[in-house]
């Protein structure tokens, strides 16, 4: 497969205006760049504005609830979200564990949800029994529909990522664990100096990136690096 790089925007940029001209910027630099397959997760609030505009990327949600429909005030559901044009959705990102006691079992029911809906979910991880409980009851056909990120905590937002090595590791501890061919992908501190080094030399799939996918030229960098 070609590489995956996923761009997480997170609770950015402040305006659609914003998104629009971080998006066009990033399909302006990367029009070349065809061995690689880029996602652009944006805000809920931006996802319909963008739906247009896509062009060359993918349009991928930053998280689900596990239903379709119903009482459930602000949530949104995958459903919604496929009909927006979404084709990938981030689940069980550590911020989300960290900040809004997201379980396992809820990142569980949301990836069954997504899959019932013809979404790619992102299974975020920085352990084995994430993804345990994450694929949980999951049939292992459906695991070509899916994508694990391995995001050490402390590599999120803090320059200081994880050395390919270590990183090359996990990678082979989630394989194992899933004993299935399966998408790993990496997330925490990437650039465009140590891009490589998690392709080739951790022999990871593609990337889940944070700060640097909202700095246009840093997140073109990075997949010129690896497009090659």
């Amino acid at each position: 497969m070609k590489p995956l790089i996923v761009a997480n925007w997170k609770m950015n940029p402040s305006s659609l205006k914003g998104a629009k001209l971080l998006l066009n910027s990033v399909k302006r630099g990367i029009k070349k760049a065809r061995n690689v397959e880029a996602v652009v997760c944006p805000s809920f609030p931006f996802i319909s504005g963008l739906k247009s505009e896509i062009s060359n990327l993918k349009l991928g949600a930053q998280d689900c609830f596990c239903e379709d429909k119903g009482a459930f005030t602000g949530e949104v559901s995958p459903k919604m979200l496929k009909d927006l044009g979404c084709q990938h959705v981030i689940l069980g990102h550590s911020e989300r564990r960290r900040y809004l006691n997201e379980t396992d079992e809820m990142v569980n029911k949301k990836i069954k949800a997504a899959l019932k809906n013809n979404l790619k979910p992102v299974l975020c991880v920085e352990n084995v029994l994430q993804v345990k409980k994450g694929l949980k009851g999951i049939s292992k056909k459906d695991f070509k529909n899916i994508v694990v990120a391995f995001e050490p905590v402390f590599a999120i937002g803090t320059g200081k990522p994880c050395h390919p090595q270590k990183a090359e590791r996990m990678r082979k501890a989630i394989k194992n664990a899933v004993n299935a061919d399966i998408p790993i992908i990496y997330g925490g501190s990437v650039n465009s100096e140590n891009a490589r080094d998690y392709i080739e030399k951790a022999e990871f799939q593609g990337f889940l990136i944070g700060g640097a996918s909202l700095k246009s030229g840093e997140f073109i960098k990075i997949i010129k690096k690896i497009a090659t």
